[in-house]
């Protein structure tokens, strides 16, 4: 069986007043409360680096020795380390058979640019909030783009369907799962239901599919060439949007504000989160370069309203290409 990747924003601060802090207009503008006063103070403390990370960065890029700005958002009083548990989640399966995608055609034929949201195939960003459940969200965007290509209508779908009903395909819920699983669930479910009739709670739960609220089909799914960029273009030039796993763990990406993303430091192989590649394109401002478009689940206040453009054609960078699949429908 194929595998899928399981798995599992800036804020603009106005100067300080002797007042407020930036600290405490980045509590009141994201509604963070803490335990007690000590906690309050380290998570100050966090922020405060993360804020000094930030600024460092953008020193970089206003020199030139970076493609990409970042900003502060909803994880600035978190370590690295706690955004990436309760954000990404892979689960490393323990064996992979590779179905290629079929024969697309040749990389010249191709359009030098491909978005598919005006086209109607994506849906609005969601939020998986802290919750590993990225896979869930990369799943139901792919399927969303297929629905839509098949019928002509764009129907959000439940990631909390997926969360409560495929634990025997090896998903994990908030833990983490793999997209090729949650595709190979909905295949022999029968169907997944809407967003409107089984809404995202970020928290596992008792199942309570209902075939009468299914807003899409699987009929199979098909996984890309492994590491190969060339092939995932094709894929998403003529399929639509494709499921993608990639390495997320960098605060770099934690942050990631806009411009094109590209951290040497990024792995193509550990893999811990779950996208969805809605198109991709050349960006000659700032030295951009080739970027694939990106849509993450990490709110609309992450990155550029939700989206990321990832560095496209740099020896496949954070892995983008590694294990990227879509359904068939």
């Amino acid at each position: 069986m194929k595998v899928a990747v399981l798995l599992l924003c800036g804020l603009a601060f106005i100067a300080a007043s002797p007042t407020v802090t930036r600290f405490r207009q980045f509590q009141e503008h994201y509604g963070k409360r803490y335990a007690n006063t000590a906690e309050e103070k380290y998570r100050e403390s966090v922020f405060q680096q993360n804020q000094q990370f930030i600024a460092d960065h953008n020193a970089k890029f206003e020199n030139g020795e970076v493609t990409y700005t970042l900003a502060m958002n909803q994880f600035g009083d978190m370590t690295t380390e706690e955004i990436n548990s309760a954000m990404n989640g892979y689960l490393t399966p323990s064996s992979r058979t590779r179905r290629v995608v079929k024969q697309l055609g040749s990389s010249s034929d191709l359009p030098d640019q491909v978005d598919w949201r005006p086209k109607g195939a994506v849906t609005a960003v969601k939020d998986q909030k802290q919750c590993g459940s990225c896979w869930a969200f990369s799943t139901t965007g792919s399927l969303e783009g297929q629905h839509f290509l098949s019928t002509g209508k764009l129907v959000s779908l439940s990631e909390q369907n997926l969360m409560d009903c495929s634990g025997k395909y090896g998903e994990m819920g908030c833990l983490g799962g793999l997209m090729d699983n949650a595709f190979k669930y909905i295949e022999e479910n029968g169907g997944i239901d809407t967003e409107a009739s089984y809404p995202y709670e970020a928290k596992d739960d008792t199942c309570r599919y209902n075939p009468d609220n299914s807003g899409a089909t699987v009929s199979g799914f098909m996984d890309v060439k492994r590491n190969d960029e060339a092939d995932l273009q094709k894929a998403v030039a003529n399929v639509g949007p494709i499921s993608v796993a990639i390495d997320a763990s960098r605060p770099t990406f934690h942050f990631y504000h806009g411009g094109t993303y590209y951290d040497p430091s990024c792995s193509s192989v550990l893999l811990d989160h779950g996208v969805l590649a809605v198109g991709y394109g050349s960006d000659d401002n700032n030295g951009g370069g080739d970027y694939w478009l990106v849509k993450n689940s990490w709110n609309t206040t992450w990155g550029n309203s939700g989206y990321i453009h990832m560095s496209r054609n740099r020896d496949n960078n954070c892995g983008i290409a590694s294990q990227a699949s879509y359904p068939t429908v």
